[in-house]
């Protein structure tokens, strides 16, 4: 017989986990543990992934999967890391460490919701602003196109952090991530544009990240259900944008078959409560 490993977790972590918890009360969970500390975090996570529910255990292994490598090195630093919960980490997680962390390179990301995001904030929504179209056919654009593709990483990086519109819609989509992510943070970038590319399917999973992360960006409604209605934001930020929409919002999203089967479902949750 295999020998039984003792997993102690704290009260904050059993307010979720212990039996008899409501399955719509596991399921917010895995939304909740992004405001938890690192080790809290990590520990719920785990223990979810073990749910009876189905649909439980999905939502917390999408949340384990895209964690940040920042927050999986905080929880490596803790006091008391868990084997197990190390184990599931290196199996699962997108992000984990290649190199061994050290205490100096431990930096957690944590976000936590602007007071604005609360059940009603979605209700009257702001008016959208314009993000303006670049014509890709217009001979300026296509000279700086052209000059992208001689330039080095370095110089890509240097625009991207510096340059116009035009070169922030060609630099975004540049192969190099760090080309690409150096965009996003162009303080000239606007949320118009942030909304465009968050409804163009954007697939790179680092400007999700950087986009998710701004919490100026996330105070628009708009912007929030983009990224729900985008399968690369991770899904514990979707959870947590989900609460803060509308019931017509909700009711499309609970129908809506361009998402996962997670987020519908919350939706769905969401909108029986809403309408009690």
């Amino acid at each position: 017989m295999a020998e039984k490993v003792k997993l102690t977790i704290s009260p904050a972590v059993a307010a979720y986990v212990r039996p008899g918890t409501a399955l719509e009360v596991r399921l917010a969970a895995c939304a909740t543990a992004g405001n938890m500390a690192a080790p809290d975090r990590l520990m719920l996570l785990f223990c979810l992934t073990k749910d009876a529910e189905s649909t439980v255990r999905d939502t917390a292994l999408s949340c384990l999967k895209d964690l940040p490598e920042a927050v999986i090195k905080g929880y490596m630093e803790s006091s008391i890391p868990h084997p197990l919960v190390i184990e599931s980490l290196r199996l699962l997680c997108r992000n984990y460490p290649a190199e061994p962390v050290t205490a100096d390179a431990a930096v957690i990301e944590e976000w936590n919701a602007p007071d604005d995001l609360s059940d009603n904030a979605g209700q009257n929504e702001e008016p959208e602003e314009e993000a303006g179209t670049v014509n890709e056919n217009d001979e300026e654009f296509l000279s700086k196109y052209k000059t992208a593709q001689q330039m080095g990483i370095g110089e890509k990086i240097k625009m991207a952090l510096s340059g116009d519109k035009e070169w922030r819609a060609i630099l975004v989509k540049d192969a190099n991530k760090l080309v690409s992510g150096s965009v996003i943070k162009n303080p000239r970038i606007t949320e118009g544009e942030v909304l465009t590319l968050v409804k163009s399917g954007i697939q790179n999973d680092e400007i999700m990240r950087l986009i998710c992360a701004n919490k100026e960006w996330i105070k628009s409604y708009k912007i929030r259900k983009a990224l729900i209605e985008n399968n690369r934001t991770p899904v514990q930020n979707a959870m947590r944008y989900l609460g803060t929409m509308g019931e017509k919002d909700l009711s499309f999203l609970a129908k809506s078959k361009n998402i996962s089967s997670v987020i519908s479902t919350m939706a769905k949750r969401l909108l029986l409560n809403k309408k009690k």
